[in-house]
């Protein structure tokens, strides 16, 4: 590697061998970012200190570059640097202890020295070399005086140069380390930004109080807007009829520190409204600063596409419920007059209406707010409510069913209803008909419905044995269609129908 030798190192010597070249030792000392360091308190006190135990008017802590040599701390100086080619800390920090200059005007290397023959009039120098962890001279820390010491160093002058030289090199490695440790963490930052910049969505962060601090490109290139510093300047970005709701529901979240979630729209450079979501989470940096960072993607797409099936399902919603009610119709029709049909027609129209029921909890245009199993269990079986408060019981916990399994559900229970009125407890004049549901965790991860009926008063026989077409179409709608068990059991008061559906075939 090209090394400079004019006028760098005094008398134009060269550093030891053993240590770095120059454009290596100038490479080591860069890393270490010395400039920051220029004023340190740390090192000020270790100049004064040294100055007081070696009874110096002069104390430096000096720094040797390519072409000067210039004082991180300094005392009983006012210059901050001096060329390098008149620096004594240049030969003292080649050297593996103390150098020791007794006498400036009878050393053949320094006698015709600026620094001697003029200010400061350098008489007595010892300086301590500073030498990095890899072995690069960077510089000495130094005692000066303006009268010869013929003596030189006591011997607890000298041990106290080596120990605070040592300490000023801590210092110094400290300081290095940080630099590595910024220049990571600015890599690393300008790698993330690198990387939000480049996603389709806009990324954005906030400090604890909601002040902006960052948006990746897509903001502007998204909403030709400059970058908001607060909640309130998203007004610009907003819909009217979404900011309002959604900056309340923002605050309330933040107020709870929680995450915040919602759809809303927000204007494209374009002028056209966009449908975005937006997501907005806590965060805890490593030092425990309390951050918001926050996501704008777009779904307008998505959500058009959503309102068309919407609009879709909510036309065959209605259609299918005009069906029903024209089959109804033609079956009143084509039944007028057939007594022999009566019985036929009861239970047909019977079961159109509980495929009514289950469609309403499949497509909830009544306005019901939440699809239940008690409240499915409820309406069906109100056509068998006589007023009388122990006739149905349906107890334990309520659970919720997904629009998949309303139409099999609705199938399976007016079944056993139709089954009950027609031979089991509803046929009794004081039957009762109790329905527990259980969604207790531990069993198996299980629904379970317990169908009891219990007989009193004059009932039709009860046939223990014989499996009609109504039970066969139960017994498919539970094992097949819901994936579920069924069992059967009659005892002395009635019969008991235990159901176990998946929660994974029940739930939403």
């Amino acid at each position: 590697m090209h090394q400079r030798t004019d006028q760098l190192w005094p008398r134009g010597s060269q550093p030891a061998q053993a240590l770095c070249g120059e454009d290596d030792r100038l490479s080591v000392l860069a890393a270490h970012q010395t400039d920051a360091l220029v004023g340190d308190e740390e090192l000020a006190r270790i100049a004064s200190l040294a100055a007081k135990i070696c009874e110096t008017p002069i104390a430096l802590v000096s720094i040797v570059e390519r072409d000067r040599q210039h004082f991180l701390a300094r005392l009983g100086i006012d210059a901050s640097e001096t060329p390098r080619p008149t620096s004594f800390c240049a030969h003292a920090m080649l050297g593996g202890q103390a150098m020791v200059v007794p006498d400036a005007t009878k050393d053949e290397r320094f006698k015709d020295n600026p620094l001697v023959t003029a200010e400061p009039n350098i008489r007595f120098y010892a300086g301590y070399p500073l030498v990095s962890l890899e072995g690069a001279p960077l510089g000495s820390l130094c005692v000066i005086d303006t009268q010869p010491r013929e003596r030189g160093l006591t011997e607890l002058q000298h041990e106290t140069l080596e120990v605070l030289g040592r300490a000023v090199m801590r210092r110094l490695e400290s300081r290095r380390q940080l630099s590595k440790a910024e220049e990571a963490d600015e890599r690393l930052q300008k790698r993330v930004r690198q990387i939000l910049d480049s996603v389709p969505g806009i990324a954005w962060s906030a400090d604890a109080d909601l002040n902006f601090d960052y948006f990746n490109a897509q903001w502007r290139e998204v909403t030709g807007l400059d970058q908001p510093a607060s909640v309130e300047e998203w007004s610009a970005a907003v819909h009217p009829e979404d900011y309002g709701p959604s900056h309340d529901d923002f605050v309330a979240a933040v107020t709870r520190g929680a995450t915040y979630e919602a759809a809303l729209r927000i204007r494209h450079a374009s002028g056209e409204w966009r449908w975005m979501l937006s997501r907005v989470v806590p965060v805890q940096t490593p030092e425990g600063e309390h951050r918001w960072v926050g996501t704008l993607t777009d779904i307008h797409e998505e959500h058009s596409q959503r309102e068309a099936k919407e609009l879709l399902a909510g036309e065959l919603s209605h259609r299918i419920k005009n069906i029903f009610a024209v089959i109804s119709g033609l079956i009143a029709i084509r039944s007028r007059g057939k007594p022999e049909l009566a019985e036929f027609t009861k239970e047909l129209g019977a079961a159109i209406r509980a495929l009514g029921t289950a469609h309403d909890y499949v497509r909830p245009d009544d306005g019901r707010s939440s699809d239940n199993l008690q409240g499915l269990l409820q309406d069906l079986l109100k056509p068998y409510d006589d007023g009388r408060a122990a006739r149905l019981q349906i107890s334990g916990d309520d659970v919720e069913t997904g629009p998949r399994a309303a139409t099999p559900l609705a199938l399976i229970f007016h079944e056993l209803a139709t089954n009950s009125a027609k031979y089991g407890a509803l046929s009794c004049d004081d039957g009762e008909i109790r329905i527990a549901i259980s969604a207790d965790a531990a069993s198996d991860g299980d629904i379970r419905v317990t169908w009891t009926e219990v007989m009193r008063g004059y009932c039709d026989t009860l046939d223990s044995e014989h499996e009609g077409f109504g039970s066969r179409l139960l017994r498919m709608a539970v094992e097949n269609q819901l994936e579920g068990r069924f069992d059967r059991s009659f005892g002395e008061e009635g019969i008991v129908i235990d159901l176990a559906f998946p929660k994974t075939k029940i739930l939403p």
